[in-house]
């Protein structure tokens, strides 16, 4: 064979080569990508064709099998799947970002400060805010409304507690509402002194007042949901799960995706109420690319730091005080019964060990073994060690967000006692009953990054490194479930394992790039304070 006859048949072999190479958008290749599929694979580059993976590889395998007119040099860089926040509260968030942010106050009159900052700057004509902890005071008491009669006696005013299960008003919204001294409602409570409201309301008396505020504007709900979208994807999320919405506000989010306004994928839960349930119901479970519709959230009681979750035996610093359940329990029955008949997932609010108790007994009730529904308990704070192995035998999934553990732990042994404290938070035990467990941040009750979960999962420690050994480490999680949690998990706790939560051909090409390893970092507060430095949906940068 001639040196011509080789040269061209070089050139040929090439241009077949070349010819019968797939098309690809993207190539991302020369770097670490931790996939956490089902072996945690590690692998260099990928391909992505219409917003999915369509290989995966090391990066001769990639490049002799794809070409593409874009290809990014990833430079030995990790990435990592799209992360997913299991439980939160998107729209809540958006919220939260036009009102008064009371989180981290030291004390009501620095509330107050921040309430008057923010009046002067805007002039609202209802001032709005959320993030009080009177458990971080020097007194812990509940605040009073008198300064807020003062300064706002014109407008209403309504501040939230950071879990959102209580809320101080002014006299203004008392009186719009009807409330007084005398005020009696099951599954909340109306705090009086000298026979007069004080301002503070719990659980269902919110509702009360609520129902009086003015609704939002459209416009403020459209930049709502955009402010937490670019929010969101500042640290990594490409997917959130809302626990608790109205079928209004997710028709707004289905139309904002629709038209490419909005590209958050949001897994929906619909608010459980008469008129929710019935519509929600009749339309049947609803699934796109980006939204699904396939959920009801119930709440069974309320929070441990108003002292409203529902506990077997009463609080340790309220001997009188068992807290309470927040929806009828014959209404919950008519509500799992309802639910259990259709294709719908069901999701409850528990805290309280008496609260979970409840609602695992009504599960098991409906729930064959083995099955396949993967009804949720969210939070799951308070579990009486009896009742664990109801999740494993009911295939019952445990929905929690570590953040609570090391916000609510310089104060949750006063309401628990010693006893009780030891299957509290106890993420561990849970994840062991049926060998995975989702992970959320419960924002805006919590920071919205998944790397604060991260962190609080695995170190169990605040943000300045404390308690130094760890709070109840027998119940930490390791680098790999926590990741697992906040990825494939989370995206199996909303029956999208199969579309998301890992990087694996044929799934959407959401991803995250940073300069971190996750798995063998040892400093966790570097992980903690991180930030992606690129945020990919569908292939398409979003930061």
């Amino acid at each position: 064979m001639t040196h011509k006859t080789i040269f061209v048949a070089i050139i040929v072999i090439l241009f077949s080569a070349c010819i019968n190479k797939q098309k690809a958008d993207f190539v991302f290749y020369n770097g670490k990508i931790i996939t956490v599929d089902s072996n945690m694979s590690v692998y260099e580059a990928f391909a992505i064709k219409d917003g999915k993976f369509i290989g995966i590889g090391t990066n001769d395998f990639i490049n002799n099998k794809f070409e593409s007119l874009q290809k990014i040099d990833l430079k030995q860089q990790y990435v990592y799947p799209g992360l997913i926040d299991a439980h939160s509260h998107f729209y809540g968030l958006g919220n939260f970002m036009q009102m008064v942010d009371l989180t981290g106050a030291k004390s009501w009159d620095e509330c107050v400060e921040r309430c008057q900052k923010f009046y002067a700057l805007h002039k609202p004509s209802v001032l709005l805010g959320r993030g009080w902890d009177q458990n971080i005071w020097a007194d812990k008491k509940f605040p009073t409304n008198e300064k807020l009669n003062e300064l706002f006696g014109n407008i209403p005013v309504m501040l939230k507690r950071v879990d959102g299960h209580a809320a101080l008003v002014n006299d203004y919204v008392l009186k719009l509402a009807n409330i007084n001294f005398t005020t009696k409602l099951n599954g909340g409570l109306v705090i009086t002194a000298n026979n007069k409201p004080t301002g503070v309301l719990i659980d269902n008396a919110v509702d009360l007042a609520e129902a009086v505020i003015p609704e939002v504007s459209l416009t403020d709900k459209v930049k709502a949901l955009k402010l937490a979208q670019q929010h969101c994807y500042e640290y990594g999320l490409t997917s959130v799960t809302d626990a608790g919405l109205d079928l209004p506000i997710i028709h707004l989010i289905d139309s904002l995706q629709q038209s490419g306004t909005l590209d958050m994928r949001v897994y929906a839960m619909v608010s459980l109420n008469n008129k929710n349930l019935q519509e929600a119901l009749k339309i049947g479970v609803y699934k796109t690319e980006k939204l699904n519709v396939s959920s009801f959230k119930m709440y069974a009681d309320g929070a441990l730091g108003s002292r409203g979750a529902c506990l077997n035996k009463p609080y340790s610093d309220d001997v009188h005080n068992h807290g309470f359940l927040l929806t009828d329990i014959h209404k919950m029955r008519a509500y799992v019964l309802q639910i259990a008949n259709s294709k719908f997932q069901l999701n409850t609010h528990c805290i309280g060990d008496s609260g979970n108790r409840f609602v695992l007994n009504l599960y098991s009730k409906v729930l064959p073994k083995n099955n396949d529904r993967r009804w949720r308990i969210e939070h799951a704070q308070v579990v009486d060690s009896s009742d664990f192995e109801l999740f494993a035998k009911h295939n019952i999934i445990p929905s929690v967000q570590p953040t609570h553990a090391t916000s609510d732990m310089v104060w949750a042994k006063d309401r628990l006692g010693n006893q009780r404290l030891k299957f509290a938070y106890a993420y561990q035990m849970l994840l062991k009953q049926n060998n995975w467990i989702p992970l959320g941040t419960d924002f805006p009750v919590e920071h919205v990054s998944p790397f604060y979960t991260f962190y609080a999962a695995v170190a169990r420690k605040d943000a300045n490194g404390m308690p130094t050994a760890g709070f109840n480490m027998e119940n930490a999680l390791t680098r790999e479930q926590a990741l697992k949690g906040i990825t494939i998990w989370a995206a199996k706790a909303a029956f999208e394992e199969n579309e998301k939560g890992s990087i694996e051909t044929g799934k959407f090409a959401d991803f995250i790039i940073t300069d971190t390893d996750l798995l063998t970092e040892q400093d966790l507060l570097k992980i903690r304070n991180l930030k992606p430095k690129q945020v990919y949906v569908g292939g398409v940068k979003v930061k």
